[in-house]
């Protein structure tokens, strides 16, 4: 069954957050997996083993306790979101094969634009050198999984010092604007989705 893909525009972190669970309590056993894109106002989001203290200063950005996996991280204009609403036990992989499948679309991503990359298996997401530049977090339920990825593109990286990012002091971060990738928003985004079909269907 082929993936659908949704392109939401920007819209609250409240709004896909609560469309997420919706559709994951609702779905049937026959409806087809979906890749949700968007871009969301300025938010920081503490996941459920989330410690408070990994929030230095918030200031004017809200904070949202969510109910995905890992700690705290910032979305804002100019990052490149896609939850990931996948029926595990009917493609017959776990949460683990799932995150790598997901950090593979990303290096695959950069890889085309000359960028090396990996992932790290003691923090999930996607580093350029020391630096994160995609972060991943998901929450299964019923079976399925919802929330995702986001990758930084061209956005503001002031607010992740305002935070230690997904509980790491110190952590760099990085934008695809600082590593020469030029692609307008909605053109990474479309090479992004097209990876990540590619990593989901995979056998």
């Amino acid at each position: 069954m082929p993936l659908r893909i949704d392109k939401l525009g920007r819209l609250s972190h409240g709004d896909a957050w609560q469309r997420m669970r919706a559709f994951t309590d609702q779905r049937e056993p026959d409806a087809a997996d979906q890749l949700w894109l968007c871009e969301h106002p300025p938010v920081f989001t503490l996941g459920q083993a989330g410690r408070a203290e990994h929030v230095l200063d918030a200031g004017d950005i809200p904070l949202v306790n969510t109910d995905r996996g890992g700690q705290v991280t910032y979305h804002g204009p100019g990052q490149i979101v896609v939850y990931t609403l996948i029926d595990l036990r009917r493609r017959g992989y776990g949460i683990r094969d799932l995150v790598v499948r997901l950090e593979n679309s990303v290096i695959r991503l950069l890889a085309m634009h000359g960028i090396d990359a990996c992932g790290r298996r003691d923090a999930p997401g996607v580093y350029v050198g020391e630096a994160k530049i995609a972060a991943l977090g998901l929450r299964v339920r019923r079976g399925c999984t919802y929330h995702g990825l986001a990758l930084n593109a061209d956005m503001d990286l002031a607010p992740f010092r305002r935070i230690n990012p997904c509980g790491y002091q110190g952590l760099a971060v990085t934008r695809t604007a600082d590593l020469g990738i030029e692609l307008p928003l909605d053109r990474l985004a479309d090479d992004l989705l097209a990876q990540m079909v590619i990593a989901l269907e995979v056998a």
